[in-house]
């Protein structure tokens, strides 16, 4: 499985890859984030699914890119094209990896800047090829294991939040993922971008780099469990009790 997290906040974008692979019983390590920056030009491509379907449709549209990112003016243009190399080679593998009994999965998440983008975006991308724009409204996107880190971004992301609090709270939705499936871990990658800046700024987190944060954060939340207040179990066990005393 896969932990990819896009973040768009006023101030730029966060993303946040895992790094395990899983094939049968084999587990190995390798990016899932790829960045480009040619100029005013400047994106990332986060994906989950099949290795060789993932790794075929970025070769595809690295040589789009040599050939074309000058045409490329915004970012959902590059964007299409991308999804247009999604299409090639699902029409080129699909059919036999279904047959092999295994599903054309590929999801992607694109964000970054163009030159005429009046702001930073960000978008995922289906396997059919077609995409959602993230806006304020929704200001984030998962891809691979999605459930575990979504109730702690739903509650503490806003759009006016800093790059620094949208890098702390994606870490913290990674955190809960990774301890509730085997299937997500580290090496982290972190790909943070300024709005307007037109540069990405790559950075690798390891398991020894983030130990101290993780286990502060389930001190935390062991603390506030014990502190929150518990007036409203009164009626339940003063039931629990009356139960407890006919039974005897």
């Amino acid at each position: 499985m896969t932990y990819c997290l896009g973040i768009k906040v006023k101030s730029g974008l966060v993303a946040i890859a895992d790094t395990r692979l899983t094939s049968g019983t084999e587990v190995s390590t390798n990016r899932k984030i790829t960045v480009h920056e040619v100029k005013n030009h400047s994106l990332f491509i986060m994906t989950s699914g099949l290795r060789s379907v993932r790794d075929k449709a970025i070769t595809y549209f690295r040589e789009v890119l040599a050939e074309q990112d000058q045409t490329f003016n915004k970012l959902y243009k590059a964007v299409n094209a991308f999804g247009e190399q999604v299409k090639r080679v699902a029409a080129e593998d699909k059919e036999s990896i279904q047959a092999a009994g295994m599903n054309f999965n590929l999801n992607a998440i694109v964000g970054g800047q163009l030159q005429d983008d009046e702001e930073h975006k960000l978008f995922l991308l289906y396997p059919e090829g077609n995409w959602v724009e993230v806006d304020s409204g929704s200001l984030f996107k998962i891809i691979g294991n999605s459930g575990y880190g979504k109730p702690l971004l739903f509650r503490n992301l806003n759009y006016e939040a800093t790059l620094q609090e949208a890098l702390k709270i994606g870490f913290l939705a990674f955190d809960a993922t990774r301890v509730s499936a085997n299937d997500v871990d580290y090496p982290l990658d972190v790909v943070v971008y300024t709005k307007d800046s037109f540069h990405m700024t790559e950075h690798r987190l390891e398991k020894d780099d983030m130990d101290e944060i993780s286990h502060q954060w389930s001190a935390l939340l062991n603390n506030s469990v014990r502190r929150l207040p518990t007036y409203w179990m009164d009626p339940i066990f003063e039931k629990v009790a009356v139960s407890s005393g006919d039974g005897q």
